[in-house]
């Protein structure tokens, strides 16, 4: 089952520092349930259960959310490479 991440929260609540990490993201699957989750545990998701996140854009397009790590092991989400310049996470609302 596919979710689409439609919000996120960064350490310290500073949504607008690129450099911080995102420690939450909001979700929404395909059967209309909600949910938030720590980055980790859709990292997880996605990397060992085969789990497929996407975001879509204010036009209705999809990107997939993928799996990275930093060169020190710090797991982290991004999306797949698209037409826009723009960070499709970090372009993501605050969660309440």
């Amino acid at each position: 089952m596919a979710i689409r991440i439609t919000c996120i929260n960064k350490d310290n609540g500073n949504h607008e520092n690129p450099n911080l990490a995102i420690t939450h993201l909001g979700w929404i699957n395909e059967k209309g349930e909600t949910g938030k989750s720590t980055r980790i545990q859709i990292y997880s998701w996605i990397k060992d259960k085969n789990g497929l996140a996407y975001v879509t854009d204010n036009k209705g397009n999809s990107v997939k959310v993928i799996t990275a790590e930093t060169r020190t092991g710090t797991q982290y989400l991004k999306t797949e490479a698209d037409s826009t310049e723009k960070n499709n996470l970090l372009s993501l609302p605050e969660c309440k």
